[in-house]
Order: C-alpha cells, then structure tokens, then sequence
C-alpha cells in the first residue's frame, strides 16, 4: 500500500508543472494595468526642449501614445527609429515621458538619433511614472481623444506591433 509520504512529491512535482506550462503561452510584454479605461493621471511638469508648463490637460484632444523613455535606457534605442517611422506616417502624436534622465543627457540623446515627440515631459524624479503605473522604459500608452488609457505596452515598440495592435485599437474606438 502507498503512504501518503510518497505520494506528496508527486503531486508537488505536477504542480510546479502545470503553473510552469501555464505561463509559457503569455505574452510577457502584456502587463496589466489598473488605469486601462480611467483617465490618464493629473501631473504637473515642464517640457524637456523649451521648458514650458505642461499637464494632462495639454494631452487631450487628439489619439496620443505617450511613450516613457530615458537615455539611460538600451531598449529605447532600439525603439527610437520605429518612434521616429511612426511620427512619419502623421496617423499619431507621440508625447514623450522623459523618467528618471539627466535633462542634458536627454537633449543630446534627441539631437543625436531625432525627436519623433511633440512634447517631452520631464519626470526626473519618477513621480508621474509612479501615477501611471510604470516598471521601466520603454513603456507606451495609447491615449484617446478624452484622456482615458486605452492600451498599454511593455518594452520597445516596433514597425508590426504600432500596424497590427496599435492602429486598430484607433478603429475600434
């Protein structure tokens, strides 16, 4: 007769299995976000190239993606000339959340690779990254036309994910 002494490891062992195999179908880009459907966070900043005053106010009005970026940061590279691609086709503004950055760094950064933002807010401290619910950069948020966070992505954004996710989610709206 079989002790209940040998038969916990095997059920242990099938359990480490099943949540192994259960998160390998997940896209791990796909963060969820408690501010999906709620209006984008109230923020108060300057912007990077000219230092004006900028709030949310000034993000409504048109579809935005507001794109969370840094100098520091290797993934944005390689992000930057599909940004740049996308402010190109003229479907889309794209606002730029500057997080945790040196301002000159960040200047010389654009100036190098190009600017594809209509704005960059500048959030060196990390607080309106906090309200938005950010883990790192690069991190996009698709914005309506009334402020509400419609969609959001983790990690660079590229030429297929902006023309298969992004541009319907415009439609569809």
């Amino acid at each position: 007769m079989t002790s209940k002494k040998s038969i916990l490891p095997i059920i242990f062992f099938v359990m480490i299995l099943y949540f192994l195999f259960s998160g390998l179908g997940k896209d791990p880009t796909l963060i969820p976000s408690p501010l999906i459907g709620k209006k984008i966070p109230e923020f108060q900043s300057k912007t990077l190239l000219d230092d004006t005053s900028i709030t949310e106010k000034d993000l409504l009005g048109n579809y935005i993606l507001l794109n969370v970026w840094g100098s520091w940061c290797y993934a944005c590279t390689l992000e930057h000339n599909n940004l740049i691609d996308i402010y190109e086709t003229n479907r889309i503004s794209i606002y730029g959340l500057n997080y945790k950055d040196d301002k000159d760094s960040a200047i010389k950064w654009l100036k190098q690779r190009g600017n594809p933002y209509k704005k960059n807010i500048i959030d060196n401290k990390g607080d309106i990254g906090i309200d938005f619910g950010v883990y790192g950069a690069p991190e996009t948020f698709l914005i309506n036309s009334k402020g509400v966070i419609i969609h959001k992505h983790v990690g660079p954004i590229d030429k297929n994910y902006f023309k298969n996710i992004i541009l319907p989610l415009l439609k569809n709206e």
